[in-house]
């Protein structure tokens, strides 16, 4: 019971850093446009967002993995 509880309250202490940061952390992604673009899916305290990304594998260019954390657009002290 001692352990349930102290996690809940990891879980709801990492919860509210991503709320008041406004970071997301990546929770998937997938190729699109012939292999051109990325897309990652990022899970934030409210809800998930996606971003698009140029993708190559050189990563010259455009990206070659999604970043494991992104800043989302709404913060809640902005």
């Amino acid at each position: 019971m001692k352990l349930f509880i102290r996690t809940i309250m990891l879980v709801a202490l990492i919860w509210l850093a991503m709320l008041l940061t406004g970071y997301g952390v990546l929770t998937g992604s997938n190729k699109n446009a012939a292999g051109l673009g990325l897309q990652c899916s990022y899970l934030t305290a409210r809800g998930m967002i996606t971003a698009q990304y140029l993708h190559t594998d050189s990563g010259i260019v455009g990206v070659t993995d999604c970043p494991l954390l992104k800043k989302s657009g709404e913060v809640v002290d902005n």
